[in-house]
């Protein structure tokens, strides 16, 4: 998958007739509103022809099938489709490999290094003998590998649009969070109407997450988790709780999300946390925990103090950790998720928390501040092709914070008011990615559905496998 980014005089036809591509797998792979309108400094996603390709209207998996030439059973299995006949427009069909005809002068080690596919892998896939027979204008079939990695969806929308998005998207998680369960003063839980998530995400093969968390009244309540956290009572009746839910609704894993904890807590919540994995392992469960971003041991702060990394690491399966809302709705101006912040917090975590528990929190959302910012203003929430429709709206160039890997632009509305945006795209979002490969995470975890983002989907399943 290329990424391109928009410059003066490009229109969709010169970029596609550069990549070769045709111009509606551009179109539907970025779903564009409008093919004939380009924002300078927009990204696009181009799909490399022989490896990928974007479901148009009219298509099924089986003329897929036909077209490239490749299994039908063997590209479902490899998209990690649940049901062929739900293919949906925009979507990526990646293909499980692709032929390189041999050039004069290739040798197996300069195919298997320009393609970075290991010469063992194309042996294998070729049933070659001898490494140095080659010859030109023979097909090699070179095996399509992509690392495997563990995804998160938190989602807050439990209605007919919620599932739907479960439905469609589902093929890209591993866990889904529906956000959420809250504890109570008497040790109980609140009711979700998660029924319909829950039946979405066992039909794309997602294991839902219970999210416990002490969030009441629209924010974190302090003394509500105090209470829980100092009493054995209480926390045996909340964990009585919480195995009844989660095995009346067919839960697979708890994910604790305690928000702004008092310090003095801090030991009786890592308590709470091995009795929670004591009760619940034994069953099958999973148990998780959401880390506030630390870049240091004893960083103040409300938020931070409670959240003692290393134990987290040593007790529970994995953690997310929250790397984004740096840019919050009540602050100034800034990327949600800048990337050098989200390496201090990694180069800390990593010292205490093994990498293979690590779940890197990564935003869908961006922000709409009006400037000069004032304090006690709140920016509004815009979704990544929303603020490209802003852009466009307004006729401004998008622009890009190399330092924070984070596109942004500024605009004047109707009323005189001028603007400041940032949000996320490919850009932005394979610069994460990387992060996850350089650090050697489990995965990736997103806050939250529910925002139009569909590059994100196509970038992510270019690259990678999720674990089922």
């Amino acid at each position: 998958m290329n990424i391109y980014v928009v410059k003066s005089g490009d229109s969709l036809w010169s970029i596609a007739s550069r990549y070769g591509v045709e111009v509606n797998q551009i179109a539907y792979g970025n779903q564009l509103k409008n093919p004939n309108i380009l924002v300078i400094g927009q990204s696009l996603l181009i799909p490399e022809p022989l490896k990928e390709y974007i479901v148009q209207p009219g298509d099924t998996l089986y003329k897929i099938s036909q077209q490239y030439q490749v299994d039908l059973n063997e590209l479902q299995t490899f998209n990690q489709i649940s049901d062929p006949s739900t293919l949906f427009i925009g979507q990526l069909i990646v293909m499980p490999a692709f032929i390189h005809r041999v050039r004069t002068g290739d040798t197996l080690y300069t195919i298997s290094y320009n393609y970075k596919v290991p010469i063992q892998e194309i042996l294998n896939a070729n049933a070659i003998s001898n490494p140095s027979l080659i010859y030109p204008n023979q097909q090699i079939r070179i095996p399509n590998t992509k690392p495997v990695i563990e995804v998160n969806a938190y989602i807050t929308r439990t209605d007919s649009q919620g599932v739907a998005e479960v439905n469609g998207l589902g093929s890209y998680f591993t866990y889904l969070a529906p956000f959420t369960h809250s504890i109570t003063k008497e040790g109980t839980i609140t009711e979700l109407n998660d029924t319909g998530l829950i039946s979405a995400a066992d039909h794309q093969h997602v294991d839902p997450l219970l999210v416990l968390t002490n969030y009441v009244d629209g924010k974190f309540n302090s003394d509500l988790v105090a209470t829980i956290l100092r009493s054995n009572s209480l926390q045996n009746t909340l964990l009585s709780s919480i195995q009844e839910k989660m095995e009346a609704k067919g839960y697979k894993g708890l994910n604790i999300d305690f928000e702004y904890v008092y310090p003095e807590d801090r030991e009786n919540y890592n308590a709470f946390l091995k009795r929670t994995v004591s009760a619940l392992k034994p069953k099958g469960y999973s148990v998780s925990t959401a880390l506030a971003p630390k870049i240091k041991g004893d960083q103040k702060g409300l938020l931070y103090e409670a959240h003692d990394y290393k134990a987290h690491g040593e007790i529970v399966d994995f953690v997310v950790l929250m790397t984004y809302e740096w840019g919050w709705a009540g602050g100034k101006p800034w990327a949600i998720a800048p990337i050098n912040e989200v390496k201090k917090v990694l180069d800390y975590a990593v010292t205490v928390i093994p990498r293979n528990k690590i779940l890197m929190g990564a935003p869908l959302y961006g922000r709409d501040w009006k400037i000069p910012w004032v304090d006690g203003t709140f920016a509004k929430s815009v979704s990544p092709q929303g603020a490209i429709d802003l852009a466009s709206k307004y006729g401004v160039r998008i622009q890009y914070n190399d330092q924070y890997q984070s596109p942004f632009f500024k605009y004047w509305d109707e009323n005189g008011q001028q603007h400041e945006v940032w949000f996320e795209d490919a850009r932005s979002m394979l610069a994460k990615q990387s992060v996850v490969n350089d650090y050697r995470l489990r995965g990736l975890s997103y806050w939250v559905l529910g925002s139009a983002f569909p590059q994100n989907w196509v970038l992510q399943h270019s690259r990678y496998r999720v674990v089922k």
